[in-house]
């Protein structure tokens, strides 16, 4: 598996799949979830509304991801994949994480994606420490790097984000390209 990292925006990312940080509802918010649906347009909204209501009627559950056409998106599919609210670390939040991440991951090797992007899950409006969560992110990453996708992109909101991924893979000896251009 090739892994990039990349400070930018994941709606621009042509790629077979991007994930959306969705919350559980799937209908959109704030954030990445929010900028996807958005972009992505009406089709997204309408795969969505369908899935909750014959899939998941109560909510995607935390952990788990689900599968819908890119829309308006350059990416072909989203992965809309709920991570977990950040609670102080006493609830399960690390567990649930790496299930995210795994399922993802999972579900790339299903459809036998080549190339995914994939946001820093529940740091933002989820309020997921960065620093605890990247390790969990990477590691989870690597546990899965000889099976689908064959390029993974870890897509930055910010520098801080960008930073921590580089610091963090650099620390595990990991060999990995910046920016997208060969994505």
């Amino acid at each position: 598996m090739e892994i990039y990292v990349w400070k930018g925006d994941i709606t621009s990312i042509q790629a077979d799949a991007v994930v959306n940080a969705a919350n559980s509802s799937l209908m959109g918010g704030g954030g990445v979830d929010g900028a996807i649906h958005r972009v992505g347009g009406p089709k997204i909204a309408e795969e969505c509304r369908i899935l909750k209501l014959k899939r998941y009627p109560n909510g995607l559950p935390t952990g788990q991801c689900t599968l819908t056409s890119g829309g308006q998106l350059p990416a072909k599919y989203v992965i809309h994949a709920v991570g977990p609210v950040w609670k102080g670390g006493e609830f399960g939040e690390a567990s649930l994480l790496e299930s995210c991440y795994r399922n993802i991951l999972q579900l790339a090797q299903e459809r036998a994606f080549e190339s995914i992007a994939v946001p820093s899950i529940s740091t933002g409006i989820f309020a997921y420490p960065k620093e605890l969560a990247t390790p969990i992110a990477i590691q989870t990453v690597l546990d899965h790097k000889d099976q689908f996708p064959r390029k993974l992109a870890l897509i930055c909101f910010d520098k801080d984000t960008k930073d921590l991924y580089e610091k963090t893979l650099k620390e595990l000896g990991v060999n990995f390209k910046e920016g997208i251009q060969s994505f």
